[in-house]
């Protein structure tokens, strides 16, 4: 499934034990209460909902569905990006464009939704609070395209709503018919993936979503069996040192796992990047790269630019696709033939060793994560340990992890600009 190591085990001697134990109950004791530890193990009525919501549907599986069009933005549309984007490759994977419609941009806006029409398409309205005003300015467009009115009885075979119960959304998705699934009142947005968020759009997609979270509680169970304090101390140094180490990189060496690093800097950003009990400004900096790719940008400022970042590597060790390098000479290039007749995946995961082991000689603090392969298992696994990280680290730094105040004087500030026109 998946698999970590650290290199720099000589900088975590200072951390004690007794402290790795006290987050590690601390996290225990949380889990009673935050709802996103309870997904991979708690999901089996929403699993069936969204089974039985997709069988009763027979356009699903009979190809009348062309196009899933998913109105939501942060939390509402990275977790199922990230996934889809790791696993799109797979077999199971059903013939249906994904779009996202997340960003205000007009010219965006127009680009995607070009040639699609309601009869083929399918849109899932994505908003915990229920009034996200990108979410619902962008709703309001698309009902108004494809179905003029939202009396329209169309609108209630091909718009679906996810949010929180009660919600303003609810409430409306309610007088008018439309099908609604929910996401738990303790459940935040940006770790909502395993939920109906996340579970919805990607079973329709065709994901074994039960495999998803079995990933996940696979890791869970792991974790909770104390199997897992190196990540703690992971947590811990960040926490630490996070003035001298303010910035964290995930290096993916997968361009699959490319969207996963835009849903982990939202992740680890917007939970971290908080004032701490005593009125300090805290967090860690994330930034996503994608290797090799970013081995001729980004590489050259970690290597011999300032020290202050630690860096985690994410491996697949086998990819099911084993296309090789041809053993062609081509002249004036014979200095390359040295990797003829490789895998390109071989080649990707050698760039990989490669660069890490730069790294750990430059003694910047490094780390990798092995998934055997790309599957809803692993990609599951992945996910949760990612949150369960954000949580520890949190959980360090003494703040709240779940709260979003920064956004919020940012949404009141448009409101009041707005609401004076």
């Amino acid at each position: 499934m998946i698999s970590t190591k650290l290199f720099f085990e000589e900088a975590l001697k200072p951390i004690k034990e007794s402290e790795v134990e006290t987050l590690f109950a601390k996290i225990c004791e949380e889990q009673q209460s935050i709802g996103f530890y309870s997904l991979p193990t708690d999901s089996a009525r929403t699993v069936d909902n969204i089974y039985k919501f997709i069988l009763s549907n027979n356009a699903v599986y009979k190809g009348k569905i062309k196009n899933l069009v998913l109105l939501g933005i942060g939390g509402s549309s990275l977790g199922t990006k990230a996934v889809d984007c790791a696993l799109k490759h797979s077999k199971n994977r059903n013939d249906i464009n994904l779009i996202f419609l997340e960003n205000c941009d007009p010219n965006e806006v127009g680009a995607l939704l070009s040639g699609v029409k309601a009869k083929d398409t399918l849109f899932i309205m994505i908003s915990k609070s229920g009034s996200t005003i990108e979410t619902t300015s962008l709703a309001k467009y698309v009902i108004a395209k494809f179905f003029k009115t939202i009396e329209n009885p169309r609108l209630k075979k091909r718009f679906l709503i996810i949010t929180d119960e009660d919600s303003p959304l609810d409430r409306f998705g309610k007088e008018f018919g439309l099908e609604r699934f929910y996401i738990a009142p303790n459940v935040g947005g940006r770790f909502s993936v395993l939920s109906a968020v996340g579970l919805l759009p990607l079973a329709i997609l065709g994901y074994d979503i039960r495999k998803l979270l079995l990933g996940a509680a696979k890791f869970k169970k792991s974790f909770f069996d104390a199997n897992e304090f190196e990540m703690i101390k992971k947590a811990l140094y960040y926490v630490h040192n996070y003035e001298k180490y303010p910035i964290n990189v995930l290096f993916s060496y997968s361009s699959s796992l490319d969207k996963l690093t835009a849903w982990y800097v939202q992740l680890w950003a917007e939970s971290l990047g908080k004032i701490d009990k005593d009125g300090k400004n805290v967090g860690l900096t994330p930034i996503g790269l994608v290797g090799s790719v970013d081995q001729h940008s980004f590489l050259q400022l970690i290597v011999e630019g300032p020290k202050n970042k630690s860096v985690t590597f994410v491996k697949v060790k086998e990819f099911k696709n084993n296309s090789k390098i041809p053993n062609i000479t081509i002249k004036n290039l014979e200095k390359t033939d040295f990797v003829n007749g490789l895998n390109l995946a071989d080649l990707l995961n050698a760039q990989c060793e490669a660069t890490l082991e730069t790294l750990v000689e430059k003694n910047i603090p490094v780390d990798i994560i092995e998934l055997d392969t790309l599957n809803e298992e692993s990609i599951g696994a992945l996910i949760f340990y990612y949150e369960l990280l954000t949580a520890i680290a949190g959980k360090a730094f003494d703040i709240n992890t779940y709260d979003q105040p920064g956004v919020e004087f940012g949404k009141r500030k448009l409101f009041e600009k707005l609401s004076k026109k």
